[in-house]
């Protein structure tokens, strides 16, 4: 292991160096940086890690300002100097918490760390004390907003803007960027299968936390304001409970009525949240099975499981859904697709998506998703119940995938999930029958399901 001995501005502009030059998931850059580094301070990771996530999500309007006080345009700039930059202006518009003169300080000794050359760090600098100096006049997102041009207002792509303008309109497109802007409360879902909600609201307010039951889900619990390591929550390591939003709980209640002696399957399972959701609701006498291709997610779905203590009520299928035809062709009950997508609904997450995608992105993911509920429909067993859900709040990715189908698959018929969904879950449905969430209205991540039925044979 290679011992850091560098700061968290370091580390945050060196992350979002190899993020802006890899082009892969935020994710899997943060995985792959610290396994290689041992932090001397667990904060100095946790202020990288804040550091990254509020560059990414301001970047639209950081760069706006930069554009203000940079004689040199940004595309030219080498991309170290620009993720200082980016990096020194969120500390000083940002975080009250951090004196001004540190964050020019500390971001410029940063680059003296990296080596850059003495002429490009005086040029940082310059900035930088530029910007300190002038921090009270320059409009915020907060202060003289109606100063700020619309797209670095909001920092998502001009593209998305108008196509949820479009859609949405004005206030509400706002209102979905803002929530896209700021941290999320972290949601946990309770593993019923070890304790009830209230026991572990008990524990979480034993340790001090600011917890609450969900607001739709009858087995999720909020914590606002959390910023530390999720296996420091009270229970994680006694399988207690899994990090998940309250939407996608939601949408594996969708499989619902869950019947002893019938066989079900996640047809997606990736990490295992809805499979191991599924796991702990199946009743005595049921099966379930989880279907993943991918080595690296099966590895962890493995973990997932055994930490919840759900290893032996799922069997993993180590390959695609294609993998399980012929051989278990109208077999299952239920089967739930989680389909890849372009993930436009999780983005109060996961920042880094809405610079990662485009809008041809929609109709390839379109393509997938089509393809997979197929295989899907050869698996579900007469009378059974399919469930399509997607991240994503795009309509290509979701109605259109399901009107398709449905034109395709006459023996399907689309059911109200409103009849379903427990308690004020039911308010999320539209009046096509559809389970549909969205950031910034619900306070929900955007999640997209639509529950389906398989005609009976005919005698």
């Amino acid at each position: 292991m290679e011992k850091l001995v560098s700061g968290p501005r370091y580390m945050a502009i060196e992350i979002l160096c190899r993020w802006e030059e890899r082009h892969l998931p935020l994710d899997q850059i943060l995985e792959q940086f610290f396994a290689s580094l041992t932090p001397e301070d667990v904060r100095d990771r946790q202020l990288s890690v804040s550091l990254v996530y509020g560059v990414i999500r301001w970047r639209a309007y950081l760069d706006w300002v930069l554009g203000r006080f940079s004689s040199h345009p940004l595309d030219k700039m080498k991309n170290r100097t620009l993720q200082a930059l980016r990096v020194g202006l969120f500390q000083l518009l940002f975080l009250d918490r951090i004196p001004p003169s540190a964050a020019v300080n500390e971001t410029v000794q940063a680059l003296k760390e990296m080596r850059q050359p003495k002429w490009l760090i005086g040029f940082a600098n310059g900035i930088l004390r530029n910007m300190e100096r002038q921090r009270m006049n320059i409009p915020t997102p907060f202060r003289n907003k109606d100063l700020i041009p619309e797209a670095a207002l909001l920092s998502h792509p001009e593209w998305l803007i108008k196509r949820w303008k479009d859609r949405y309109g004005m206030n509400q497109t706002v209102a979905l960027c803002e929530a896209n802007n700021f941290q999320a409360d972290l949601c946990l879902r309770v593993n019923t299968s070890m304790t009830t909600p209230s026991a572990l609201l008990g524990k979480l307010e034993a340790a001090g936390m600011d917890a609450e039951f969900g607001k739709f889900s009858p087995v999720a619990l909020r914590i606002a304001d959390y910023h530390g390591s999720i296996t420091t929550i009270p229970g994680f390591a006694e399988g207690l409970f899994q990090v998940q939003d309250e939407a996608a709980q939601l949408v594996s209640m969708l499989l619902f009525p869950l019947t002893s002696k019938n066989t079900y399957l996640d047809g997606c399972a990736g990490l295992g949240g809805k499979t191991s959701h599924l796991a702990q609701m199946m009743p005595a006498g049921s099966s379930l099975d989880a279907s993943e291709p991918n080595t690296d997610r099966i590895k962890k779905l493995r973990e997932n499981l055994m930490r919840l203590r759900l290893e032996k009520r799922v069997t993993i299928v180590e390959g695609t859904i294609d993998s399980l035809l012929p051989g278990m062709k109208e077999i299952y009950n239920g089967v739930l697709i989680d389909a890849p997508c372009s993930g436009l609904g999780v983005i109060r997450r996961h920042p880094d998506i809405r610079w990662n995608r485009r809008p041809s992105d929609l109709l390839r993911y379109q393509k997938l998703q089509s393809a997979l509920l197929g295989t899907a429909a050869d698996l579900l067993a007469p009378a059974g119940t399919l469930v399509f859900a997607t991240c994503s709040t795009e309509p290509e990715e979701n109605e259109m995938v399901v009107q398709k189908f449905l034109e395709s698959h006459p023996r399907f018929s689309l059911s109200d999930c409103r009849e379903i969904l427990p308690g004020s879950g039911a308010s999320l449905v539209d009046r096509a029958g559809f389970f549909r969430t969205l950031p910034g209205r619900d306070d929900l991540d955007g999640f997209f399901a639509a529950r389906l039925i398989k005609m009976k044979n005919e005698k």
